[in-house]
């Protein structure tokens, strides 16, 4: 079992991770550890996370997450699934 995760940083920006061990990374972010991205811009805020059956298949799914455009990462924080859909069109993410 493993999580793919988004965190909210203070400057707005969203950071997209993946873990075996959700409650200790996050405690990792938290503490500004292991990470340079989300240790610049504390505090972070967990806003998503999903539980997968391995750490690959978290790890693809974070991998694709962070292809998407800040709309589309929005949409899956809010949960908002018919926005999703909306947004799915490939020719608007970053490959």
């Amino acid at each position: 079992m493993a999580w793919v995760y988004i965190l909210e940083c203070r400057d707005g920006s969203l950071y997209t991770g993946s873990t075996p061990d959700i409650e200790r990374r996050i405690a990792e972010h938290r503490a500004g550890e292991g990470g340079g991205w989300t240790a610049k811009r504390l505090p972070v805020r967990l806003v998503f996370v999903e539980e997968m059956p391995t750490l690959e298949e978290a790890f693809l799914a974070e991998r694709q997450i962070k292809g998407w455009r800040r709309a589309k990462k929005l949409a899956l924080i809010r949960g908002d699934f018919r926005a999703l859909r909306r947004l799915a069109d490939t020719r608007q993410d970053h490959k």
